[in-house]
């Protein structure tokens, strides 16, 4: 489990792969959990979590970006 600071340094291209990584590991745990005993049943919570940081700062930087606007190359018009 990462930090939410280690998260925040990681670019949106990392954070995607992470994400998809625990999607992954959840699936996994949840599916363990049907059919056997967890060994640490707290690594669902955890999991959950993970994936709730990530895409809150993912959510964030989209907020950013759409808040700045973006720079246009037009000229601007004279009176």
């Amino acid at each position: 489990m990462s930090k939410p600071a280690a998260l925040r340094e990681q670019d949106d291209e990392q954070l995607e792969l992470t994400l998809k990584d625990t999607e992954k590991a959840l699936f996994r745990l949840r599916l363990q959990s049907e059919t056997e005993r967890l060994d640490a049943p707290s690594e669902v919570l955890k999991a959950k979590r993970e994936i709730a940081r990530i895409k809150t700062i993912l959510h964030e930087r989209a907020l950013k970006r759409i808040a700045s606007p973006a720079p246009t190359n037009a000229p601007a018009k004279q009176k």
